[in-house]
């Protein structure tokens, strides 16, 4: 393996355990960088105030990407660059939604907006972001506003169709990639976690050749186009592995920890 430099991780189901936590030995795994002066950062389609719990607990340093991204945010959560979804293409998503019967929620800057508040997804992603969301009786208020736009089922096959179909409609208004299993995400044109890596390369004077990503779903798979060596998590479908140069364990076979042991001890 070449030289590596920086590393930049995906959140959930990646760093995070099925139960949201971080392990101690991702924990000990992220030191480990830091000790051999390896930058690290974390791109999540989480909302950046979703994201303070890892930056703190794990001492990051540097700009992260929210919302897939299409947002670079200081490690104290001030913006460097913030960008909305169109306002055309959040109506259609919208759309989209209702015709499928998916629950839509949309995240400002700063906001957390959904219509109902269901007995599943809206707690768990309460507890995982560490927010309340505002109950609305119309999200066409956030309408230009929005970071991100949402669409959540239980039913994976009908929102792995629903991904399909709103990738057609949007071409490249918008860009559409399932976070989850159970979340179809709509975030900014032209700005993806792919897009992130190489605008932190960039800002830190790094070669993408120097560094390494890692995740396990569909939207992490622009990162691994982007940077020099990429990881897919034992957790992630067969079609999200075959973008990687190699594979790990699961989040909940502390596949991370692994991974970074496997780098530090090859990378030169």
């Amino acid at each position: 393996m070449t030289r590596i430099s920086l590393v930049v991780s995906d959140v959930d189901g990646t760093l995070l355990t099925s139960d949201k936590r971080l392990t101690p030995a991702t924990v000990a795994a992220v030191n480990a960088l830091r000790r051999r002066g390896i930058a690290f950062s974390i791109t999540s389609s989480r909302p950046s105030f979703g994201m303070r719990s890892i930056v703190e607990a794990l001492e990051i340093d540097q700009p992260i990407g929210p919302f897939n991204g299409s947002a670079m945010v200081a490690p104290d959560l001030s913006v460097i660059e913030q960008n909305v979804v169109p306002a055309d293409a959040a109506r259609r998503s919208l759309a989209l939604f209702a015709r499928h019967g998916f629950d839509a929620w949309i995240f400002t800057c700063n906001e957390w907006l959904v219509q109902r508040e269901d007995d599943y997804y809206v707690p768990r992603e309460s507890r995982a972001i560490a927010t309340t969301p505002r109950v609305v009786a119309d999200l066409g208020g956030a309408i230009g506003r929005g970071c991100k736009i949402v669409g959540v089922s239980g039913d994976f096959a009908r929102l792995a169709a629903g991904e399909r179909e709103l990738q057609l409609e949007l071409g490249e208004t918008a860009h559409v990639a399932r976070s989850q299993h159970y979340y179809l995400d709509v975030t900014p044109p032209g700005r993806d976690k792919g897009t992130f890596v190489a605008a932190l390369s960039a800002r830190l004077g790094i070669p993408l050749s120097e560094v390494t990503t890692i995740g396990d779903m569909p939207n992490d798979v622009p990162m691994f186009a982007a940077s020099g060596h990429s990881v897919a998590m034992g957790n992630a479908s067969d079609a999200v592995k075959a973008r990687a140069k190699s594979v790990t364990a699961a989040n909940d076979a502390d596949g991370f920890a692994q991974a970074m042991d496997e780098l530090l001890r090859s990378a030169t």
